[in-house]
């Protein structure tokens, strides 16, 4: 019986190892210790490798993990034993790039803690009870973007892309009338 692929979590932990951002898909881990014990044990046992440049993937309790650093964020995207690993690592390179892109390129723990807000929706815009619904960084970050607009704010203090959003808006509303 084929299924479609599935992810456990998704996990995004400072340089000691510690939660910035995680989400659980999975019944694996029910209590909030065994979640916590999880993340200190694959951080432990991923925190030597220089998975710098390209994601690295272990096998860590029959499940397998796909990872990569940044700075002093590390990203992990976990599936079942059977899950293909280029999906996973696909996964894995949506959420980073997305977390990049709204960052703005300043991908590091206080940029990631004063922007948790963004984090958490990227995580919703990619997974939903554990099935993969995008992958494509540029669509997750357009999507995060739109949720996140205060259309409210002045001009001068959005970005380009969010102050053309509330011009379409505008537009949109007084063609309407």
């Amino acid at each position: 019986m084929e299924s479609c692929p599935s992810i456990k979590n998704i996990l995004l932990l400072d340089s000691e190892g510690k939660r910035v951002a995680v989400k659980y898909y999975s019944d694996d881990w029910p209590t909030n210790s065994t979640k916590e014990a999880f993340e200190k044990a694959v951080f432990t046992k991923t925190q030597k490798t220089n998975a710098r440049t390209e994601a690295e993937i272990a096998m860590f309790e029959n499940n397998i993990v796909v990872y990569k650093f940044v700075q002093d964020l590390h990203f992990f995207v976990t599936g079942g034993e059977d899950e293909n690993e280029l999906i996973l690592a696909s996964v894995l390179q949506g959420f980073f790039d997305a977390v990049g892109l709204l960052l703005r390129g300043n991908v590091e723990k206080k940029e990631a803690l004063e922007n948790l807000d963004l984090i958490l929706l990227c995580l919703d815009e990619i997974i939903d009870g554990g099935i993969i619904l995008e992958t494509d960084a540029n669509v997750i970050a357009g999507k995060v973007a739109s949720h996140s607009i205060d259309s409210g704010a002045p001009l001068s203090e959005q970005t380009i892309s969010q102050a053309l959003a509330t011009a379409r808006e505008h537009l949109a509303r007084s063609l309407l009338k």
